[in-house]
């Protein structure tokens, strides 16, 4: 049976159904007053006008140089990077990677936090993009840059001259260090057999050497321990550098996501501690 209500129609009624229709129905006004979103362009590669820009703005850092060009900048290096993320994220999706991609999170912003750095340049000269640990089951947890950017997680960096992808923790809290070295050093075959597997050392060759280690073994642990480079370590990190013709390749979502799948043992281990 037909459930009616009356009032309605040259009949007296209508069908809850015809009634809901007539009720959410858009008006052909307000339907071009608000176009429906038009899903965003898949990512094409970025261009060598972008890094342009990016040297440009390196030897341009203000205001008065950017302003005007900030369409360029949205253009050829925001909206491309938001796309390369959407891209990710699917990857990431299709292919069990347990790291976030968001396009509105994920990339970092041009502008810098100049309060309490001596260098006033408002500007950063590179673009990138975070991709914090998501935990392998439903309702694991992962990073926002606001509250736990130095945990365990991706991360895809472009810079004239210096473009790359890696991983790790960067400049973690000391209770994490301590964390580490304390499994470092009662466990340290774990992350080497890790860091040493065939698939790694082929993608990334060793951990990343950043230049901040300590020179010595912290306090605590013997000078001559087997995992000595280990324990002085501050970061723990890894990437390799990627080529210009890799950037701008329309395929660098594949590249990236490759990358990252070789690194996600290690970042599951240091999101473990």
């Amino acid at each position: 049976m037909v459930l009616e209500i009356g009032g309605a129609g040259p009949t007296g009624s209508l069908s809850i159904t015809a009634r809901l229709e007539r009720l959410f129905r858009v008006p052909a006004a307000m339907s071009k007053e608000f176009p429906m979103a038009v899903a965003a362009p898949p990512f094409s590669g970025f261009t060598p006008e972008a890094i342009q820009f990016l040297a440009d703005l390196a030897t341009n850092n203000d205001r008065a140089w950017f302003q005007p060009r900030k369409a360029d900048y949205e253009r050829l290096l925001k909206e491309p990077l938001e796309a390369l993320v959407a891209g990710l994220a699917e990857r990431f999706e299709a292919r069990g990677i347990p790291l976030h991609a968001d396009p509105k999170r994920s990339p970092f912003r041009i502008y810098r936090d100049t309060r309490f750095s001596k260098d006033k340049s408002p500007y950063k000269t590179n673009v990138g993009a975070s991709f914090g640990w998501a935990g392998d089951a439903a309702g694991g947890t992962g990073r926002s840059h606001t509250d736990t950017v130095h945990a365990s997680g991706g991360y895809f960096h472009l810079q004239p001259g210096n473009i790359f992808v890696g991983g790790g923790v960067w400049h973690p809290q000391s209770s994490w260090l301590k964390g580490f070295r304390e499994r470092v050093s009662s466990r340290h075959d774990e992350l080497q057999a890790i860091v040493e597997a065939p698939e790694f050392v082929a993608a990334f060759g060793s951990l990343s050497d950043d230049g901040e280690s300590l020179k010595r073994v912290p306090p605590g642990y013997p000078a001559d321990h087997p995992a000595a480079d280990l324990l002085r370590k501050k970061n723990v990190t890894f990437g390799r550098r990627l080529s210009d013709d890799e950037a701008f390749s329309p395929g660098l979502s594949d590249i990236l996501a490759d990358a990252f799948a070789v690194g996600t043992p290690l970042m599951r281990y240091l999101a473990s501690i």
